[in-house]
């Protein structure tokens, strides 16, 4: 009942939040008005605010903002020994700093180390907080230029993209973080520039907790679905998320954005009710999946979890269960990867509930911005189907769905599993592979499936039984990251370039209702569908395999 009280009271803060804030994201979109301190900067930069740009100009204004981003993350990292607050640390190894500069910036905050262990205070601070802002901003800004590609007609111009970045970081992420880090610090979490407090153990010998500006982090790590933990166990640890308040305030924050942009779509595209149909399609997916991975971890065979009352191995006992799956479903659900429990330690089918969260694309309801494109692309995909079971050429919100349109789509949507299974794949035939596993048979495999998975989906969760330190893992896995974030960016953003140039198409009696359950089913059916066809060969050789074992 606990369990169950947990998730009501999720739903319904989600609720309160849902109108206000998904007006107030509309209203930061789209009002001409720039405020001072914006101004300040425009000049500063030397850029002019009301000069729109071409779906290729803003095209180069992401790629070159997170190119740079990634040079700047790189060289803060291997800079460190010469830094303030690094605590002797030193600099971190190339192959690592790579990794970890490309995961930050793609919105993965995928880690092959321990935070307490690696960073000094001026890299999490200068250098990892930061891009957790900046990239949470781009994804939302890639989300607004694809809705106004659908209400824009006749035209080449999507927006700016430095005011869109200046707006999400300045008028959505910092206020809200700043707000809730107080919050979280008067909660117990932890907000410390010292390096760690030295104690005395019961055995008389002496040892050092380390200390972080935690809390900070910890904010916008969920709300901008990012998920890097300061410290080696993330939100399992308990400067990070001390008690259940804490756990619970985290779950909403990393719900909030994806969630209320729904809300925005549908005030933008002049139809709230589609609105909700997006709303309604993410809610029963993640229902499914927070569904399944319970059942899984409740249900487990074995004289120990039976005495147990469940799948205790892995978990952290202040959370239990269904806060353990309930933040499962949310982090892989979005785009997040941070983590209250051990993945690698679910069960067989709680471990492929988790990875089915990201497999289904991350929808569900995905990351800040990407959640709302990424579903709005399979939308796009299941008028396509449409089309073709009518003899009709589909169309989508007014605009006509040609060449083009499904070409773009399609890149954006197989982006993904090609970067996943062919990343597994080499993978596995890799010499050393396996040394690196601590599992064989299916698990193992799932374990390679996972990362691959996380990466190519800019997640940054993981089954931990996988070592990634070597220099394959670390190069190869942020390729994944590059691939996974960019390629469906920038077909996302040609795709709105060619849905702004073109006039609005009126409806007609054989235009399908995008407002209804019918359109709700067949977009959630289009969803499972791309996923099942896609992965199931996958899915069946590892978590499938490990669960009817």
């Amino acid at each position: 009942m606990a369990g169950f009280a947990q998730v009501g009271v999720l739903v319904l803060a989600l609720a309160l939040i849902y109108r206000p804030f998904g007006g107030y994201l509309a209203k930061v979109y789209s009002s001409p008005k720039h405020t001072r301190l914006e101004r300040g900067l425009y000049r500063l930069f030397r850029l002019d605010p009301d000069a729109e740009q071409r779906w290729t100009g803003y095209a180069v204004g992401v790629l070159g903002f997170s190119a740079v981003s990634i040079v700047f993350l790189y060289a803060l990292q291997r800079l460190q020994a010469v830094l303030p607050l690094d605590f002797d640390r030193g600099a971190v190894p190339p192959a690592m700093a790579f990794n970890t500069a490309v995961s930050f910036v793609t919105n993965t905050n995928w880690q092959s180390y321990s935070g307490e262990q690696a960073l000094g205070h001026t890299v999490q601070l200068a250098g990892l907080t930061v891009q957790n802002f900046a990239s949470a901003a781009v994804g939302i800004a890639v989300a607004i230029v694809l809705l106004r590609g659908f209400t824009r007609a006749s035209a080449d111009r999507l927006g700016n993209f430095w005011v869109d970045l200046t707006r999400g970081v300045l008028r959505v992420l910092l206020p809200i973080s700043a707000v809730f880090a107080v919050l979280l610090v008067s909660l117990g979490v932890v907000q410390s520039l010292a390096a760690g407090v030295d104690v005395t153990n019961v055995d008389g010998s002496t040892s050092s907790i380390a200390l972080a500006p935690a809390a900070s982090q910890e904010v916008i790590k969920e709300l901008g679905t990012n998920g890097g933990g300061i410290f080696n166990a993330n939100s399992a640890h308990p400067f990070e998320n001390p008690n259940g308040w804490t756990n619970l305030i985290e779950t909403f924050l990393l719900l909030a954005i994806p969630v209320s942009l729904t809300r925005t779509a549908g005030l933008l595209l002049g139809s709230k009710k589609h609105g909700y149909v997006l709303l309604s399609v993410m809610a029963t997916l993640w229902a499914g999946l927070l569904a399944i991975t319970w059942w899984a971890e409740t249900h487990t065979g074995g004289a120990a979890s039976a005495l147990a009352g469940a799948n205790m191995e892995g978990k952290e006992v202040r959370f239990g269960i269904p806060a353990s799956a309930l933040w499962a479903a949310s982090t892989t659900g979005t785009s997040t990867g941070a983590v209250n429990a051990m993945h690698d330690s679910f069960s067989g089918l709680g471990g492929g509930g988790a990875l089915l969260g990201m497999l289904l694309g991350e929808v569900a309801p995905g990351g800040v911005g990407s959640g709302l494109y990424g579903l709005l692309i399979l939308a796009i995909i299941a008028m396509f189907l449409a089309g073709l079971m009518v003899g009709r050429t589909p169309e989508y919100l007014g605009k006509k769905l040609g060449k083009r349109e499904v070409t773009c789509a399609t890149f954006a949507v197989l982006a993904m599993p090609t970067v996943v299974l062919l990343g597994t794949g080499i993978a596995m035939l890799v010499p050393g592979t396996r040394d690196a596993l601590t599992n064989n048979g299916p698990h193992g495999l799932a374990e390679v499936l996972y990362a691959y998975t996380s990466a190519g989906n800019n997640n940054g969760s993981a089954f931990a039984g996988l070592t990634v330190t070597s220099d394959w893992f670390q190069a190869s896995l942020g390729m994944a990251m590059l691939l996974g974030r960019f390629i469906p960016i920038i077909a996302v953003l040609c795709l709105a370039g060619s849905l702004a140039a073109q006039r609005r198409v009126p409806e007609t009696a054989g235009t399908l209702p995008v407002t209804g359950p019918l359109f709700a089913s067949l977009l959630t059916g289009t969803v499972v569908l791309v996923a099942a066809l896609t992965f199931l060969p996958a899915l069946s050789l590892g978590p499938i395999a490990e669960a009817l074992a």
